[in-house]
């Protein structure tokens, strides 16, 4: 269970209110865009409610804004995009959030940048089963690479297995051309690209040429019982309920599993996916874990958020996209 947290943040005299949430609000809003928290004015106080570590990013990012009215200086909103980018690039993360290491490579640590993150991190660790779902940019499918090469690193598990259905296909990849490596390529060329940004390119190539690491396309999973390994599905939003449950009946003895997708983005041409119907079919087994991405969550450049956030407003008002 997520723990809440009510915070009353003073805001110390002689500084206005007015200074630090902006003209009609306006750094109060681009602050609540960012955020699943709420946050509300009672006289001189800040009242933050919402995710604990969420809650402590907030109070330190509202301490910065405070100490910049401090020193004299005006604030405006794009010295608060400033503080907000690096929120979300977790360089305001509470210690729990910036001392969780998940990998480190080329002096880069890969470590969670929102409360969301790290307790998607924390359910891939404790739990055998773990759906990610949301929207795009919230680092789902990056974060589910990062644990798989760090437990093949640390030898929890003996291989790496990615995979997802590919619909652009039709996932009847007999008629294209080349091997089977170079038929789905351009489908999850995504998930290369975050492999070779976890590990050195010649041992991720070795790993691959001899099977070690498996990229392989969700149709080439049927009939397989998948042992001591970390799988990895990615968009699951495009698979069929049976595709779902064929999937997770591949589980072996030794292994973990991470389900990702947005369920607003299905690209299935017909039925219903099976990402928006195992929950219900789940919610509630032991060793199965169920995580949300918000907007607010979306840590590629903070125009990615407000983008969703407008095709997420649109949807609600049942427009034709």
């Amino acid at each position: 269970m997520t723990d809440l947290e009510n915070i009353t943040l003073v805001v110390p005299s002689p500084i206005e209110p007015s200074a630090l949430l902006g003209p009609q609000d306006e750094f109060l809003h681009l602050i609540e865009d960012s955020t699943a928290a709420r946050i509300s004015l009672h006289e001189n106080s800040l009242r933050i409610q919402g995710n604990a570590l969420e809650v402590q990013s907030l109070i330190t990012l509202f301490a910065g804004l405070i100490k910049t009215l401090e020193a004299g200086e005006t604030l405006t909103a794009d010295e608060v995009k400033r503080s907000l980018n690096l929120m979300r690039a977790g360089e305001l993360a509470p210690p729990p959030m910036k001392n969780d290491v998940i990998l480190s490579y080329r002096g880069r640590a890969i470590r969670p940048k929102t409360p969301t993150q790290k307790q998607y991190v924390d359910a891939i660790r404790k739990n055998t089963v773990t759906f990610g779902i949301g929207p795009a940019g919230t680092g789902k499918t990056y974060l589910a690479m990062a644990m798989a090469v760090a437990a093949f690193n640390n030898k929890q598990v003996s291989r790496i297995i990615l995979t997802r259905p590919v619909v652009e296909a039709g996932e009847n990849l007999g008629f294209l051309p080349g091997s089977l490596t170079e038929k789905i390529d351009p489908y999850i060329r995504p998930l290369y690209d975050a492999l070779f940004e976890m590990m050195e390119p010649g041992r991720a190539n070795k790993y691959l040429a001899d099977g070690t690491i498996e990229i392989a396309p969700l149709a080439f999973m049927r009939g397989r019982t998948l042992n001591d390994a970390f799988i990895v599905l990615d968009e699951a939003q495009n698979t069929t309920p049976g595709q779902m449950k064929m999937f997770l009946t591949r589980l072996g003895i030794g292994s973990k599993m991470v389900i990702t997708g947005d369920i607003t983005q299905a690209d299935l041409p017909k039925g219903i996916s099976g990402l928006k119907t195992v929950r219900q079919v789940l919610d509630g087994l032991e060793d199965i874990a169920f995580c949300e991405f918000k907007n607010a969550d979306v840590v590629r450049h903070s125009l990615v958020a407000r983008i969703v956030a407008a095709y997420a407003r649109a949807e609600e008002m049942n427009l034709r996209l």
